[in-house]
Protein backbone atom coordinates (compact mmCIF):
# COMPACT_ATOMS: atom_id res chain seq x y z
CA UNK A 1 0.00 0.00 0.00
CA UNK A 2 1.33 3.69 -0.49
CA UNK A 3 2.26 4.86 2.46
CA UNK A 4 -0.20 8.17 2.10
CA UNK A 5 -3.09 6.11 1.59
CA UNK A 6 -2.05 4.39 4.75
CA UNK A 7 -2.09 7.22 7.22
CA UNK A 8 -5.40 8.63 5.52
CA UNK A 9 -7.02 4.92 6.02
CA UNK A 10 -5.68 5.61 9.49
CA UNK A 11 -7.17 8.96 9.47
CA UNK A 12 -4.23 11.41 9.97
CA UNK A 13 -5.72 13.68 7.57
CA UNK A 14 -6.61 14.12 4.12
CA UNK A 15 -4.25 12.75 0.96
CA UNK A 16 -2.83 16.42 0.56
CA UNK A 17 -2.29 16.98 4.28
CA UNK A 18 -0.53 13.29 5.05
CA UNK A 19 1.86 14.76 1.63
CA UNK A 20 3.21 17.23 2.94
CA UNK A 21 3.62 15.39 6.75
CA UNK A 22 5.63 12.91 4.64
CA UNK A 23 7.62 15.52 2.82
CA UNK A 24 8.23 17.93 5.74
CA UNK A 25 9.90 14.68 7.37
CA UNK A 26 7.18 14.05 9.74
CA UNK A 27 6.86 10.27 8.96
CA UNK A 28 8.56 7.37 10.19
CA UNK A 29 8.65 4.00 8.40
CA UNK A 30 10.35 0.88 10.41
CA UNK A 31 12.27 3.72 12.34
CA UNK A 32 13.91 5.82 9.38
CA UNK A 33 12.24 9.05 7.86
CA UNK A 34 10.85 8.19 4.35
CA UNK A 35 9.71 11.60 1.99
CA UNK A 36 8.04 9.88 -0.36
CA UNK A 37 4.04 9.71 -0.44
CA UNK A 38 4.15 7.35 -2.97
CA UNK A 39 6.81 5.15 -0.81
CA UNK A 40 5.47 1.25 -0.98
CA UNK A 41 4.95 -0.42 2.74
CA UNK A 42 3.84 -3.70 3.97
CA UNK A 43 0.76 -2.88 5.66
CA UNK A 44 0.58 -5.88 7.84
CA UNK A 45 4.50 -5.67 9.10
CA UNK A 46 5.23 -2.38 9.07
CA UNK A 47 5.66 0.58 12.10
CA UNK A 48 4.99 3.78 10.88
CA UNK A 49 4.89 6.49 13.59
CA UNK A 50 3.80 10.18 13.12
CA UNK A 51 5.64 12.85 14.70
CA UNK A 52 6.54 10.75 17.21
CA UNK A 53 3.04 8.57 17.54
CA UNK A 54 2.78 5.32 16.34
CA UNK A 55 -0.34 4.89 13.60
CA UNK A 56 -2.31 2.07 13.83
CA UNK A 57 -3.75 0.88 10.49
CA UNK A 58 -7.59 0.15 9.72
CA UNK A 59 -8.63 -0.94 6.61
CA UNK A 60 -11.82 0.03 5.10
CA UNK A 61 -13.85 -1.17 2.41
CA UNK A 62 -15.77 0.55 -0.27
CA UNK A 63 -18.21 -1.22 -2.23
CA UNK A 64 -20.37 -0.10 -5.53
CA UNK A 65 -23.53 -1.14 -4.97
CA UNK A 66 -26.93 -1.14 -7.53
CA UNK A 67 -29.41 -0.09 -5.26
CA UNK A 68 -33.00 -1.87 -6.51
CA UNK A 69 -35.97 0.02 -6.04
CA UNK A 70 -37.48 -1.22 -2.91
CA UNK A 71 -34.65 -1.59 -0.21
CA UNK A 72 -34.32 1.97 1.78
CA UNK A 73 -30.96 3.43 2.19
CA UNK A 74 -29.85 2.59 6.01
CA UNK A 75 -27.51 0.51 8.45
CA UNK A 76 -31.24 -0.28 10.09
CA UNK A 77 -34.53 -0.08 9.81
CA UNK A 78 -37.67 -2.27 12.04
CA UNK A 79 -39.81 -2.40 9.32
CA UNK A 80 -38.23 -2.20 5.70
CA UNK A 81 -35.10 -4.08 4.27
CA UNK A 82 -32.32 -1.96 4.43
CA UNK A 83 -28.89 -1.87 1.81
CA UNK A 84 -27.33 -3.47 4.38
CA UNK A 85 -30.01 -6.45 4.98
CA UNK A 86 -29.77 -7.05 1.39
CA UNK A 87 -25.94 -6.54 0.82
CA UNK A 88 -25.09 -9.13 3.42
CA UNK A 89 -27.24 -11.63 2.18
CA UNK A 90 -25.59 -11.54 -1.04
CA UNK A 91 -22.24 -11.55 1.04
CA UNK A 92 -22.61 -14.81 2.72
CA UNK A 93 -23.65 -16.47 -0.95
CA UNK A 94 -20.35 -14.98 -2.72
CA UNK A 95 -17.82 -13.74 -0.08
CA UNK A 96 -15.45 -16.38 2.23
CA UNK A 97 -14.92 -13.41 4.71
CA UNK A 98 -16.75 -11.68 7.10
CA UNK A 99 -18.79 -8.82 6.82
CA UNK A 100 -17.20 -5.51 7.40
CA UNK A 101 -17.56 -4.02 10.88
CA UNK A 102 -19.10 -0.48 10.72
CA UNK A 103 -19.97 -0.44 6.93
CA UNK A 104 -22.49 2.42 5.79
CA UNK A 105 -24.22 3.94 3.00
CA UNK A 106 -22.40 7.35 2.26
CA UNK A 107 -25.41 9.12 1.41
CA UNK A 108 -29.51 8.00 0.64
CA UNK A 109 -31.41 6.80 -2.39
CA UNK A 110 -34.94 7.09 -1.37
CA UNK A 111 -36.72 3.90 -1.59
CA UNK A 112 -38.61 3.97 -4.86
CA UNK A 113 -35.14 5.30 -6.69
CA UNK A 114 -32.52 2.69 -7.89
CA UNK A 115 -28.99 3.04 -9.09
CA UNK A 116 -25.55 3.95 -7.52
CA UNK A 117 -24.76 4.01 -3.33
CA UNK A 118 -21.46 4.29 -2.09
CA UNK A 119 -20.97 1.66 0.90
CA UNK A 120 -17.86 1.79 2.91
CA UNK A 121 -16.54 2.17 6.66
CA UNK A 122 -14.20 5.37 6.42
CA UNK A 123 -16.12 8.23 7.95
CA UNK A 124 -13.75 10.68 7.19
CA UNK A 125 -14.09 10.11 3.35
CA UNK A 126 -17.94 9.91 3.46
CA UNK A 127 -18.04 13.19 5.39
CA UNK A 128 -15.99 14.91 2.53
CA UNK A 129 -18.32 13.81 -0.10
CA UNK A 130 -21.47 14.46 1.73
CA UNK A 131 -19.97 18.21 3.03
CA UNK A 132 -22.59 20.53 1.56
CA UNK A 133 -19.73 22.75 1.07
CA UNK A 134 -18.16 20.62 -1.45
CA UNK A 135 -21.04 20.58 -4.13
CA UNK A 136 -20.59 16.90 -4.81
CA UNK A 137 -21.96 16.20 -7.80
CA UNK A 138 -24.87 13.47 -8.39
CA UNK A 139 -26.07 12.86 -11.70
CA UNK A 140 -29.70 10.89 -12.20
CA UNK A 141 -31.21 9.16 -15.10
CA UNK A 142 -34.61 11.00 -15.19
CA UNK A 143 -38.17 9.36 -16.57
CA UNK A 144 -40.27 12.57 -17.11
CA UNK A 145 -44.06 12.17 -17.37
CA UNK A 146 -43.65 13.90 -20.32
CA UNK A 147 -41.28 15.36 -22.07
CA UNK A 148 -39.28 18.85 -21.16
CA UNK A 149 -39.28 21.55 -23.39
CA UNK A 150 -36.67 24.40 -23.77
CA UNK A 151 -38.10 26.98 -21.28
CA UNK A 152 -38.22 24.08 -18.63
CA UNK A 153 -34.91 22.59 -18.91
CA UNK A 154 -33.74 26.39 -19.39
CA UNK A 155 -35.00 27.23 -16.03
CA UNK A 156 -33.96 23.83 -14.62
CA UNK A 157 -29.96 24.71 -15.48
CA UNK A 158 -30.85 28.52 -14.35
CA UNK A 159 -32.39 26.93 -10.81
CA UNK A 160 -35.73 26.86 -9.58
CA UNK A 161 -37.85 27.60 -6.08
CA UNK A 162 -38.96 23.99 -4.68
CA UNK A 163 -40.01 25.73 -1.98
CA UNK A 164 -36.50 26.48 0.32
CA UNK A 165 -35.29 29.79 1.33
CA UNK A 166 -33.37 29.93 -1.79
CA UNK A 167 -33.39 28.44 -5.47
CA UNK A 168 -31.36 25.46 -6.14
CA UNK A 169 -27.81 26.48 -7.71
CA UNK A 170 -27.93 25.49 -11.34
CA UNK A 171 -28.03 22.47 -12.83
CA UNK A 172 -27.11 20.57 -16.45
CA UNK A 173 -29.31 18.60 -18.27
CA UNK A 174 -28.69 16.54 -21.32
CA UNK A 175 -32.03 15.15 -22.98
CA UNK A 176 -32.04 11.98 -24.29
CA UNK A 177 -33.53 10.40 -27.85
CA UNK A 178 -36.31 8.16 -25.73
CA UNK A 179 -37.47 11.39 -23.87
CA UNK A 180 -35.60 10.57 -20.43
CA UNK A 181 -32.86 13.11 -19.36
CA UNK A 182 -29.41 13.15 -17.52
CA UNK A 183 -30.16 15.85 -14.54
CA UNK A 184 -26.72 16.65 -12.77
CA UNK A 185 -27.05 18.38 -9.46
CA UNK A 186 -24.42 19.85 -6.90
CA UNK A 187 -26.88 19.62 -3.64
CA UNK A 188 -28.60 17.14 -1.74
CA UNK A 189 -31.89 18.56 -0.54
CA UNK A 190 -34.62 16.48 0.61
CA UNK A 191 -36.23 14.84 -2.11
CA UNK A 192 -34.87 17.49 -4.74
CA UNK A 193 -34.94 15.74 -8.41
CA UNK A 194 -38.52 15.41 -7.24
CA UNK A 195 -39.30 18.58 -6.61
CA UNK A 196 -37.46 20.06 -9.43
CA UNK A 197 -39.63 18.43 -12.10
CA UNK A 198 -42.42 19.19 -9.67
CA UNK A 199 -41.57 23.24 -10.10
CA UNK A 200 -41.46 23.46 -13.75
CA UNK A 201 -45.06 21.27 -13.91
CA UNK A 202 -43.29 18.29 -14.52
CA UNK A 203 -43.62 14.89 -12.60
CA UNK A 204 -40.97 11.89 -12.25
CA UNK A 205 -41.97 8.54 -12.97
CA UNK A 206 -38.58 7.02 -12.62
CA UNK A 207 -35.25 7.37 -10.97
CA UNK A 208 -31.86 6.65 -11.38
CA UNK A 209 -28.73 7.52 -9.92
CA UNK A 210 -25.84 7.47 -12.29
CA UNK A 211 -22.83 8.92 -10.38
CA UNK A 212 -21.38 10.22 -7.38
CA UNK A 213 -18.10 12.68 -7.38
CA UNK A 214 -16.06 10.84 -9.73
CA UNK A 215 -17.67 7.75 -9.02
CA UNK A 216 -19.69 6.09 -11.46
CA UNK A 217 -22.30 2.93 -11.88
CA UNK A 218 -20.71 0.61 -13.77
CA UNK A 219 -22.60 -0.51 -16.58
CA UNK A 220 -21.87 -4.02 -16.07
CA UNK A 221 -23.84 -4.24 -13.26
CA UNK A 222 -28.37 -5.29 -12.60
CA UNK A 223 -30.03 -3.86 -10.16
CA UNK A 224 -29.10 -5.34 -6.59
CA UNK A 225 -25.23 -6.41 -7.50
CA UNK A 226 -21.86 -5.44 -6.06
CA UNK A 227 -18.38 -4.82 -6.66
CA UNK A 228 -15.05 -3.24 -4.81
CA UNK A 229 -14.12 -0.34 -5.84
CA UNK A 230 -10.47 -0.36 -7.94
CA UNK A 231 -7.63 1.65 -6.66
CA UNK A 232 -8.04 4.26 -9.10
CA UNK A 233 -11.95 4.88 -8.08
CA UNK A 234 -10.92 5.33 -4.89
CA UNK A 235 -8.11 7.31 -5.69
CA UNK A 236 -10.62 9.85 -7.45
CA UNK A 237 -12.54 10.10 -4.57
CA UNK A 238 -9.73 11.95 -2.77
CA UNK A 239 -9.03 15.47 -3.03
CA UNK A 240 -6.76 16.66 -6.14
CA UNK A 241 -6.24 20.33 -4.94
CA UNK A 242 -2.96 22.52 -6.19
CA UNK A 243 -0.56 23.55 -4.56
CA UNK A 244 0.88 27.30 -4.21
CA UNK A 245 4.59 26.03 -3.99
CA UNK A 246 6.92 27.47 -6.37
CA UNK A 247 4.02 29.32 -8.30
CA UNK A 248 4.88 33.02 -9.21
CA UNK A 249 1.63 33.60 -11.24
CA UNK A 250 -2.15 32.33 -11.68
CA UNK A 251 -4.06 32.70 -14.35
CA UNK A 252 -7.71 32.67 -14.81
CA UNK A 253 -10.71 32.17 -16.92
CA UNK A 254 -13.84 34.11 -16.10
CA UNK A 255 -16.81 32.57 -16.96
CA UNK A 256 -17.48 29.26 -15.04
CA UNK A 257 -14.44 29.62 -13.46
CA UNK A 258 -14.28 32.61 -10.99
CA UNK A 259 -17.74 34.15 -12.23
CA UNK A 260 -20.94 32.09 -12.00
CA UNK A 261 -22.29 33.18 -15.24
CA UNK A 262 -22.57 30.53 -17.41
CA UNK A 263 -26.27 30.66 -17.05
CA UNK A 264 -26.69 33.94 -18.12
CA UNK A 265 -24.65 33.16 -21.63
CA UNK A 266 -27.37 30.41 -22.49
CA UNK A 267 -30.31 32.97 -21.27
CA UNK A 268 -28.37 35.83 -23.82
CA UNK A 269 -28.35 32.82 -26.71
CA UNK A 270 -31.92 31.99 -26.58
CA UNK A 271 -33.34 35.79 -25.73
CA UNK A 272 -30.81 37.11 -28.75
CA UNK A 273 -32.05 34.09 -31.54
CA UNK A 274 -36.05 34.23 -29.93
CA UNK A 275 -35.63 37.72 -31.91
CA UNK A 276 -35.08 36.31 -35.55
CA UNK A 277 -37.46 33.21 -34.67
CA UNK A 278 -34.54 30.91 -34.36
CA UNK A 279 -34.72 27.74 -32.04
CA UNK A 280 -31.69 27.48 -29.64
CA UNK A 281 -29.71 24.17 -30.43
CA UNK A 282 -29.09 21.70 -27.79
CA UNK A 283 -25.68 21.56 -29.23
CA UNK A 284 -25.03 25.42 -29.50
CA UNK A 285 -22.60 25.56 -26.27
CA UNK A 286 -20.49 22.84 -26.85
CA UNK A 287 -20.49 24.17 -30.72
CA UNK A 288 -18.97 27.61 -29.58
CA UNK A 289 -16.83 26.30 -26.78
CA UNK A 290 -12.96 28.37 -26.76
CA UNK A 291 -13.86 30.51 -29.40
CA UNK A 292 -13.61 34.11 -28.99
CA UNK A 293 -16.04 36.60 -28.23
CA UNK A 294 -15.56 38.29 -31.88
CA UNK A 295 -15.03 34.13 -33.46
CA UNK A 296 -18.66 33.75 -31.57
CA UNK A 297 -20.41 36.43 -33.37
CA UNK A 298 -18.88 35.77 -36.67
CA UNK A 299 -19.97 31.75 -36.20
CA UNK A 300 -23.84 33.30 -34.79
CA UNK A 301 -23.61 35.78 -37.91
CA UNK A 302 -22.92 32.68 -40.88
CA UNK A 303 -25.09 29.78 -39.24
CA UNK A 304 -27.59 31.61 -38.33
CA UNK A 305 -27.55 33.74 -41.39
CA UNK A 306 -27.57 37.12 -39.85
CA UNK A 307 -28.05 40.17 -41.58
CA UNK A 308 -25.93 42.24 -38.79
CA UNK A 309 -22.33 42.93 -38.98
CA UNK A 310 -20.49 41.14 -35.97
CA UNK A 311 -19.81 44.19 -34.33
CA UNK A 312 -23.42 44.89 -34.17
CA UNK A 313 -24.04 41.06 -32.86
CA UNK A 314 -21.14 41.84 -30.38
CA UNK A 315 -22.79 45.46 -28.88
CA UNK A 316 -26.47 43.75 -28.99
CA UNK A 317 -24.90 41.49 -26.59
CA UNK A 318 -22.70 43.31 -24.46
CA UNK A 319 -25.84 45.61 -23.77
CA UNK A 320 -27.87 42.56 -23.15
CA UNK A 321 -24.97 41.04 -20.67
CA UNK A 322 -24.25 44.38 -18.93
CA UNK A 323 -26.97 44.48 -16.29
CA UNK A 324 -27.03 41.19 -15.78
CA UNK A 325 -22.86 41.41 -14.87
CA UNK A 326 -23.85 44.24 -12.87
CA UNK A 327 -26.63 43.31 -10.79
CA UNK A 328 -26.83 39.05 -10.96
CA UNK A 329 -23.90 37.50 -11.79
CA UNK A 330 -22.12 36.45 -8.46
CA UNK A 331 -18.23 35.25 -7.98
CA UNK A 332 -17.51 31.48 -7.08
CA UNK A 333 -17.27 30.68 -3.55
CA UNK A 334 -13.79 31.64 -2.31
CA UNK A 335 -12.79 33.46 -5.32
CA UNK A 336 -12.17 36.58 -3.22
CA UNK A 337 -10.17 34.89 -0.23
CA UNK A 338 -8.18 32.93 -2.55
CA UNK A 339 -6.89 36.33 -4.44
CA UNK A 340 -6.23 37.74 -0.92
CA UNK A 341 -4.08 34.78 -0.77
CA UNK A 342 -2.14 35.06 -3.19
CA UNK A 343 -1.77 38.77 -3.31
CA UNK A 344 -0.58 38.07 0.39
CA UNK A 345 2.18 35.58 -0.86
CA UNK A 346 3.29 38.13 -4.06
CA UNK A 347 1.60 35.91 -6.84
CA UNK A 348 0.63 37.88 -9.71
CA UNK A 349 -2.60 37.56 -11.08
CA UNK A 350 -3.80 37.88 -14.85
CA UNK A 351 -6.95 36.96 -16.70
CA UNK A 352 -7.44 35.13 -20.23
CA UNK A 353 -11.24 34.91 -21.41
CA UNK A 354 -13.06 34.32 -24.63
CA UNK A 355 -15.46 37.55 -23.02
CA UNK A 356 -15.37 41.32 -24.12
CA UNK A 357 -13.16 43.44 -22.29
CA UNK A 358 -15.81 45.70 -21.46
CA UNK A 359 -17.91 43.03 -19.56
CA UNK A 360 -14.98 41.59 -17.45
CA UNK A 361 -13.64 45.29 -16.70
CA UNK A 362 -17.51 45.73 -15.24
CA UNK A 363 -17.22 42.12 -13.85
CA UNK A 364 -13.83 43.49 -12.50
CA UNK A 365 -15.16 46.86 -10.99
CA UNK A 366 -18.54 45.70 -9.61
CA UNK A 367 -16.33 42.82 -7.36
CA UNK A 368 -13.82 45.44 -6.24
CA UNK A 369 -11.08 42.23 -7.62
CA UNK A 370 -8.87 45.36 -9.83
CA UNK A 371 -6.07 45.34 -6.92
CA UNK A 372 -5.63 41.96 -7.18
CA UNK A 373 -6.23 41.29 -11.39
CA UNK A 374 -2.90 42.63 -12.75
CA UNK A 375 -3.56 41.83 -16.56
CA UNK A 376 -6.83 41.36 -18.55
CA UNK A 377 -6.41 39.56 -22.06
CA UNK A 378 -9.46 38.45 -24.06
CA UNK A 379 -9.63 35.80 -27.49
CA UNK A 380 -10.25 38.66 -29.52
CA UNK A 381 -6.57 39.97 -28.86
CA UNK A 382 -4.39 37.25 -29.88
CA UNK A 383 -4.15 35.01 -32.64
CA UNK A 384 -6.00 32.07 -32.11
CA UNK A 385 -8.90 31.52 -29.20
CA UNK A 386 -8.50 28.19 -26.82
CA UNK A 387 -7.67 25.24 -26.99
CA UNK A 388 -4.06 27.22 -28.82
CA UNK A 389 -2.18 28.05 -25.96
CA UNK A 390 -1.54 31.82 -27.39
CA UNK A 391 -3.35 33.89 -24.87
CA UNK A 392 -2.13 32.02 -21.86
CA UNK A 393 1.32 32.82 -23.02
CA UNK A 394 0.82 35.80 -23.84
CA UNK A 395 -0.81 36.93 -20.27
CA UNK A 396 2.41 35.14 -18.82
CA UNK A 397 4.28 37.34 -20.86
CA UNK A 398 2.71 40.74 -19.63
CA UNK A 399 2.83 39.50 -15.86
CA UNK A 400 6.60 38.90 -16.85
CA UNK A 401 6.32 35.14 -15.19
CA UNK A 402 8.11 32.09 -17.06
CA UNK A 403 5.15 30.21 -18.38
CA UNK A 404 6.17 26.67 -16.14
CA UNK A 405 5.54 29.00 -12.87
CA UNK A 406 2.11 29.67 -13.77
CA UNK A 407 -1.41 27.78 -12.93
CA UNK A 408 -4.46 28.41 -14.57
CA UNK A 409 -7.94 27.95 -13.66
CA UNK A 410 -10.45 26.85 -16.24
CA UNK A 411 -13.37 25.31 -16.39
CA UNK A 412 -13.64 23.98 -20.45
CA UNK A 413 -11.70 21.18 -21.93
CA UNK A 414 -10.61 23.64 -24.37
CA UNK A 415 -9.55 25.91 -21.81
CA UNK A 416 -7.45 23.36 -19.89
CA UNK A 417 -5.85 22.03 -23.37
CA UNK A 418 -4.95 25.90 -23.91
CA UNK A 419 -3.30 25.89 -20.37
CA UNK A 420 -1.45 22.74 -20.91
CA UNK A 421 -0.53 23.46 -24.17
CA UNK A 422 1.35 26.47 -22.87
CA UNK A 423 3.26 24.42 -20.54
CA UNK A 424 1.41 25.54 -17.70
CA UNK A 425 -0.20 23.59 -14.79
CA UNK A 426 -3.94 23.67 -14.83
CA UNK A 427 -6.71 22.68 -12.58
CA UNK A 428 -10.52 22.23 -13.30
CA UNK A 429 -13.07 24.03 -11.67
CA UNK A 430 -16.54 22.36 -11.69
CA UNK A 431 -18.88 24.36 -12.76
CA UNK A 432 -22.60 23.37 -13.71
CA UNK A 433 -22.41 24.22 -17.14
CA UNK A 434 -19.86 21.57 -17.74
CA UNK A 435 -20.72 18.77 -15.43
CA UNK A 436 -21.10 16.23 -18.54
CA UNK A 437 -17.75 17.01 -19.50
CA UNK A 438 -16.12 15.96 -15.60
CA UNK A 439 -14.43 12.96 -17.19
CA UNK A 440 -12.50 14.91 -19.46
CA UNK A 441 -11.63 17.75 -17.44
CA UNK A 442 -9.90 15.82 -14.93
CA UNK A 443 -8.22 13.48 -17.17
CA UNK A 444 -7.01 16.49 -19.04
CA UNK A 445 -6.24 18.47 -16.04
CA UNK A 446 -3.10 18.30 -13.68
CA UNK A 447 -5.73 19.15 -10.58
CA UNK A 448 -9.61 19.85 -9.93
CA UNK A 449 -11.31 21.53 -7.44
CA UNK A 450 -15.27 22.44 -6.26
CA UNK A 451 -14.48 25.32 -5.03
CA UNK A 452 -11.52 28.19 -4.36
CA UNK A 453 -12.12 27.55 -0.68
CA UNK A 454 -10.34 24.20 -0.90
CA UNK A 455 -7.32 25.53 -2.17
CA UNK A 456 -7.23 28.66 0.75
CA UNK A 457 -7.91 25.65 3.08
CA UNK A 458 -5.04 23.43 1.59
CA UNK A 459 -2.55 26.24 1.94
CA UNK A 460 -3.68 26.87 5.52
CA UNK A 461 -3.19 23.30 6.65
CA UNK A 462 0.31 23.15 4.49
CA UNK A 463 1.49 26.06 6.21
CA UNK A 464 0.24 25.31 10.13
CA UNK A 465 2.60 21.73 9.29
Amino acid sequence: MRLDKYLCDAGIGTRSSVKEMIKKGQVRVNGEICKKPDEKIEESTAVIDCNGQKVIHEEHTYIMFYKPQGIVSATEDRREETVLDFLRKKWEERESRPFPKGLFPAGRLDKDTEGLLLLTNDGALAHELLSPKKHVVKTYEVTPERPLHGEEILALECGVDIGDDKPTMPARVNVLKDGKIHLSIMEGRYHQVKRMLGAVGNKVMHLKRLRMGTLYLDTDLEPGDYRFLTDRETEGLLDKCPSLEHIEAVIFDVDGTIADSMWMWKRIDKEYLDKFGISLPDTLQEEIEGRSFYETADYFRKRFRIADSVEKIMADWNEMAWEKYEKEVPLKSGVRDFMRLCKSRGIKMGIATSNSRELIETMERVHGLTEYIGCILTGSEVRKGKPAPDIYLAVAEKLQVDPAKCLVFEDLPAGILAGKNAGMKVCAVQDAYSLDSDREKRRLSDYYIEEFGQVVERERIRQSL
